[in-house]
């Protein structure tokens, strides 16, 4: 397997309240399709985000819909500034999202929060001054 993600695909009870959270709440560009569609799309850079209805990517997977609680998973997105961890929580926060974890130094010397989307998938907003980002 080469060591590459293509796609991570989020499982969403209400995929049009998703999408508007993460296209017009987080400015993620949204590829265009059809509004009877239940799939969207975003491109990132260098991989995908995918949303899809959580009953039918269970059943998809063969697998039952009805889990709760931490998955093990979270989402991260760095950032170039320590500022800019609180500048997209905050943006997270107003498109509808729950401040689960507000920007904090952290115990590897970056600075990080979390986030979670309306479905409650994490996401962690992280500045690491060991990576360049610009």
């Amino acid at each position: 397997m080469e060591p590459h993600i293509s796609i991570v695909t989020l499982g969403v009870s209400d995929l049009d309240r998703s999408v508007r959270f993460y296209d017009e709440g987080l400015g993620l560009p949204l590829r265009e399709r059809d509004p009877d569609s239940n799939v969207a799309f975003f491109e990132l850079a260098g991989a995908w985000l995918s949303l899809y209805p959580r009953d039918l990517l269970a059943e998809d997977a063969t697998v039952p819909a009805d889990g709760s609680g931490f998955a093990g998973v979270t989402i991260a997105h760095n950032v170039a500034t320590r500022e800019g961890v609180d500048d997209v929580l905050a943006q997270a926060e107003a498109a509808g999202g729950d401040l689960v974890k507000s920007g904090e130094e952290v115990f590897w010397g970056g600075y990080s929060g979390y986030f979670a989307d309306p479905d409650g998938h994490l996401w962690e907003v992280a500045w690491n001054p060991d990576f360049d980002l610009d």
